[in-house]
């Protein structure tokens, strides 16, 4: 009997409608003898395979772009951001069992069917030897690529669910009824297995794609060997390695997450950080800066320099970029109206708002945070003053805002925009022309209507291109592949293995300096020495350590790595019951404007606890009915 096939269709996104890895396998073909008959049909079969990876950067399917704090929208929300009402549900504390948001496991709730995508793999690899009229080198790898795929599709699971069922080979439609019934999983025996599938992978996959029209977006060396590393990062950190906290037994009595704390898993995720950097290295990726032929204040230079490490196309810091992920809607719904003018521009929706704890992550202008900065006032920031002219790219002189806004590093202007900030782009590409951002009730940027406005005061300007444009009457996007990984990640990976393994040295600060001087600030230790009441704090192990998670939550802000990484480090509990606040933007008095109010948390009515049991997503319950073997993750 020859077995039937399901096939996902995929629709593209304008601007990758040329990549030929999203024409996947029609329905019209219903067996695995004509989805294997040549190499037409089985290249369609590969990109079915691709055509199951995250959109990651779409609100309405990746979890970490709007289901933490990063990121707040008015409730209850309407139609302008249903799609997203999924994922940020989590954020709101209304994540169940019973059918839960982003479910990635079976398909459901804004998430995709990562078993289905590894059955599919699994079909792929198994068949693809049978294509009469391909050579080898071409299906050494295509295997190569559906074994990352297949990794990859594993670590996605096993990130949001902890233990998870290995699917190897799939079962004949013969295995009997207990046959079926898996189990997860220990997450060591898991991570050996992803790891193992990239190390098979890596030699047959290419150093970097060479057929920018028809392959980009597909998988190489230094993608493999970053995942790789980032896997091992994820098994070396505190969520998983000696937390006595996560008991996962299943009903052979066996512990499913270790409790001792393992030192030996740092040292591997070490080495592959190394050997993911010395590929990328190879293939030619490095820090993204703008070419300094341009004629531009440095201030601007240094803003589009951050901005562009995410928004310049196909650049060379970008190890992975995604290509399924719908950025025209993300650009949309972060984009501010620029003037009074533009709200009879439906497409502008400006109201995917950073929090306040978002705006306070960012360091001093001196790099080191404003809590610690000796020359800084952090007890009067909330206080208002007007603006002097030493950012005259940056804050509007003359006007009066929060020094919250006030003397800040380069990435603060260059990821988010409030109320007396300018704004570069977007139209205007005059240094000296720049638009101005005010915020405050019936302004421009600010609330002129129900629906279509930041709650919190603050635009996510990094994630919108800097020609995408929109004017009274129309919105022209300038799409760009979302950053799955870029250099900076995979430095700051480094840097936190490597202070994890030796300590504090060399190498730890060399990787963060690499990235602060982007950025326009002092290395690490000359920063700290001079500016903060902690001058020793990254000569130690510890303190090191929250250096380097604050720089990694500072340069990746808004990117979907923030959600992963403090439940990776265990600090979601810390971080997520804290109340999410804006200012008072319904207010047109600067006084009045300028209160900071809570937004979530801030009464009994809208507040919810994160408790241990938040770390992990639920499985679905029917699935532990219909299979006694899949044992519940702790607390739900």
């Amino acid at each position: 009997m020859k077995t039937i096939i399901r096939y996902l269709l995929i629709v593209s996104v304008g601007l990758f409608t040329a990549c030929d890895y999203l024409d996947v396998v029609p329905d019209n073909i219903p067996t695995l003898d004509n989805a294997f008959r040549d190499k037409m049909t089985a290249e369609k079969y590969l990109n079915t395979c691709y055509s199951y990876l995250p959109n990651h950067g779409d609100v309405k399917s990746d979890p970490g772009m709007n289901a933490g704090d990063e990121i707040w929208v008015y409730y209850p929300l309407d139609d302008r951001y249903t799609g997203a009402r999924d994922p940020w549900q989590i954020a709101r504390g209304l994540q169940n069992r019973n059918d839960p948001y982003s479910n990635y496991w079976d398909g459901g709730r804004s998430g995709k069917a990562m078993f289905q995508a590894i059955r599919d793999c699994n079909i792929f690899l198994k068949n693809i030897v049978k294509v009469p009229d391909i050579d080898e080198a071409l299906m050494k790898r295509w295997i190569a690529e559906v074994k990352f795929l297949k990794a990859y599709y594993h670590f996605w699971l096993m990130r949001m669910y902890g233990p998870i069922p290995i699917i190897e080979t799939n079962l004949p439609i013969s295995t009997s009824v207990e046959g079926v019934q898996i189990y997860r999983e220990s997450v060591d025996h898991v991570v050996e297995y992803i790891v193992s599938l990239l190390n098979e992978a890596i030699p047959d996959l290419p150093i970097e794609i060479t057929k920018f029209t028809t392959e980009l977006g597909r998988v190489t060396q230094p993608i493999a060997k970053t995942i790789k590393a980032k896997t091992l990062v994820w098994a070396a950190s505190p969520l998983v390695n000696g937390n006595s906290d996560l008991q996962i037994t299943d009903n052979k009595g066996e512990n499913l997450v270790a409790g001792a704390y393992d030192q030996s898993k740092w040292e591997l995720a070490l080495d592959a950080c190394n050997d993911a950097l010395l590929s990328c290295t190879e293939a030619g990726v490095e820090l993204y800066e703008i070419s300094s032929s341009i004629k531009l204040p440095d201030e601007i230079k240094t803003e589009l320099s951050i901005r562009g490490a995410v928004t310049s196309k196909w650049n060379k810091e970008l190890i992975w970029g995604g290509t399924n992920g719908n950025n025209d809607e993300l650009q949309r719904i972060c984009m501010p109206r620029f003037i009074t003018a533009h709200i009879g521009n439906q497409s502008v929706k400006s109201l995917h708002a950073p929090t306040m704890r978002m705006a306070e992550l960012f360091y001093s202008n001196n790099g080191v945070p404003i809590s610690e900065d000796k020359d800084w006032d952090y007890t009067g920031r909330f206080e208002t003053a007007e603006a002097d002219t030493t950012a005259p790219y940056y804050v509007e002189p003359g006007y009066t805002t929060s020094k919250l806004n006030m003397s800040r590093e380069p990435r603060y202007y260059a990821d988010m925009s409030f109320d007396g900030g300018l704004w570069y782009g977007q139209g205007l590409f005059n240094g000296n022309d720049l638009y101005r951002i005010h915020a405050k009730y019936e302004e421009g940027s600010g609330k002129l209507e129900e629906g279509r406005y930041s709650v919190t005061g603050y635009y996510a300007k990094k994630l919108i291109h800097p020609e995408t444009e929109s004017t009274s009457t129309y919105f022209a996007t300038e799409n760009y592949p979302f950053p799955i990984i870029r250099l900076a990640d995979l430095l700051l990976m480094c840097a936190e293995a490597e202070n994890e393994v030796n300590g504090p040295g060399a190498n730890a600060y060399k990787y963060l300096d690499m990235i602060r001087s982007r950025a326009g600030l002092d290395g690490v230790v000359e920063s700290w020495t001079k500016h903060s009441t902690l001058p020793d704090k990254p000569k130690s192990k510890e303190g090191l350590r929250e250096i380097i998670q604050q720089e990694r939550l500072i340069e990746l802000a808004f990117e979907g790595q923030r959600f992963w990484d403090i439940r990776r480090w265990k600090l979601a509990k810390d971080y997520m019951n804290k109340p999410i606040r804006g200012w008072d933007v319904h207010q047109s008095d600067v006084a009045a404007y300028y209160r900071v109010v809570d937004l979530f948390n801030g009464s009994s009515e809208d507040s919810y606890e994160f408790e241990d049991k938040d770390y992990l997503w639920p499985l679905k319950e029917y699935n532990t009915l219909v299979n006694e073997n899949l044992v519940q993750n702790p607390g739900w």
